[in-house]
């Protein structure tokens, strides 16, 4: 299992890199063709989702993101440092929502799961006190590329 870890701060002109990143692992792990600008879309959304929820409660630490490639499968995790529901630090509607779902608020955040949702089969949101995380995985279909 290989993975990759990006870290960048919350600014929005980053998430490019993480997107331009994600493409080049994905095809690097085998990731079929075809599906690699789904796989640009849905970490452009899940990076700036991240950043701007970084951005909306001040926190400073960067954003996380982790591109892991196993067996039969490559999967992204964008990690966040904004605390989830009864953590005593979270805004009521940013967190909890699951892919599926908007957030109470209705705003942007649900937005954002909306299209990830739209664009990868297997998604999975999840958050506590320490932040939330998006996983996005994809099937490995075609071999990898010579190093």
């Amino acid at each position: 299992m290989a993975t990759v870890e990006l870290r960048f701060s919350a600014q929005p002109e980053h998430v490019r890199t993480a997107r331009l990143v994600a493409a080049a692992v994905a095809r690097r792990a085998g990731v079929d063709e075809a599906v690699l600008d789904e796989v640009r879309l849905a970490v452009g959304e899940a990076c700036s989702r991240a950043v701007g929820l970084h951005r909306a409660y001040g926190v400073t630490a960067p954003v996380r993101v982790a591109l892991t490639e196993e067996e039969k499968a490559f999967s992204i995790e964008v990690g966040d440092e904004v605390p989830g529901p009864g953590s005593g630090g979270a805004a009521p509607g940013v967190r909890g929502a699951t892919a599926d779902e908007e957030p109470d608020d209705g705003g942007e955040d649900g937005m954002g799961l909306a299209v990830i949702s739209g664009l990868v089969d297997d998604v999975e949101v999840t958050s506590d006190e320490s932040g939330g995380v998006i996983r996005m995985t994809w099937p490995i279909t075609g071999a990898t590329a010579e190093p």
